[in-house]
């Protein structure tokens, strides 16, 4: 049995991917650094997703193919692939994304070489489905303060009114990722995340456009337009219940401040930054609370739509952990 560690970990949390999935599997298995594991999790697909896989799973030995008969949610596979890595650095792949042949090798580079870099990524291309340039988008995380709490600041500062989180694809530290798990199975919790690794060391944009982001019908976002059911695609047990995400976020902020490996001056320094963040969201912490008031009136509304189906939701993921 082989028992070599590879230096990377590729996770690929994939649902119905076949339209684009052999492109991608193919932009990755072509790169320049060779010394990687692909960790393939299949959520229940039930177009030729599992077919496409065994059959590359096959043919090359760095892949790992796990599947679910359940579709248990987005963020119930993107832990997954995490849990299963073995590597010095871990990079999420999505089904229908492309990386340059240079990708891991440009930020390797990067992160052998500076141990307080956290995370590497590229510039990004937004592509559409059929793989013509939609426009270059600029990430602007090239987070290299050698403090925290300026790193903190500025990230929300390129967030405060969205982000596409680009740089969440690239190639991250698996020792520091693995303490920021669960990843969360809310909206935007990549940005929450980013937000926490901030806390942990300097990001470093590779000035070359290395990714392409595939933009199409089919993303999550645009097939999932309504809130509630975003957060039903995240975690299906959650579809018809209250879920207040800016008091997520908040928690998750606060938690992660508390956690992190910093001195008395930089942790009152971030908690501070989070005072300004009240402040930003202010409209939408609120809109939350009068949402959980009127709960109690718009519950058995919902509740009514699906009951059966929250049932068998339920079931599967308590059967996927026993």
């Amino acid at each position: 049995m082989n028992q070599h560690r590879p230096l990377v970990s590729i996770g690929m949390p994939v649902y119905n991917g076949e339209p684009f999935l052999e492109v991608a599997l193919n932009s990755l298995l072509g790169q320049t650094f060779e010394d990687f594991e692909l960790i393939i999790s299949d959520n229940g697909s039930t177009d030729r997703t599992e077919e496409i896989c065994r059959q590359y799973a096959n043919a090359d030995r760095r892949i790992r193919y796990f599947r679910s008969e359940q579709n248990l949610g987005a963020g119930w596979n993107f832990d997954r692939v995490v849990k299963l890595a073995t590597g010095k650095y871990f990079k999420w792949a999505c089904h229908d994304d492309l990386c340059s042949l240079e990708f891991l090798q440009r930020c390797i580079d990067i992160l052998e070489q500076d141990p307080k870099t956290v995370l590497a990524y590229p510039k990004t291309l937004i592509i559409d489905e059929n793989g013509s340039e939609i426009e270059k988008y600029e990430d602007q995380f090239n987070l290299r303060s050698p403090q925290p709490s300026k790193r903190f600041k500025i990230y929300h500062h390129l967030v405060r009114y969205g982000h596409q989180c680009h740089p969440f694809h690239g190639l991250i530290r698996g020792d520091v990722l693995t303490k920021l798990l669960p990843l969360g199975s809310y909206p935007s919790s990549d940005l929450v995340l980013l937000g926490k690794l901030t806390l942990y060391g300097k990001f470093y944009e590779v000035p070359s456009y290395l990714f392409w982001k595939r933009d199409h019908p089919a993303t999550s976002v645009r097939a999932h337009r309504p809130f509630r059911e975003r957060i039903a695609w995240y975690d299906p047990t959650q579809k018809g219940k209250l879920y207040l995400t800016r008091w997520k976020w908040l928690k998750e902020y606060i938690q992660a401040i508390e956690n992190a490996p910093l001195n008395w001056q930089e942790r009152v320094s971030c908690n501070f930054q989070m005072l300004q963040w009240l402040i930003w969201n202010s409209g939408w912490l609120t809109k939350d609370l009068l949402k959980a008031a009127a709960w109690p009136i718009i519950k058995p509304l919902i509740n009514k739509q699906f009951p059966t189906e929250l049932s068998e939701q339920r079931t599967a993921l308590e059967l996927s952990h026993k």
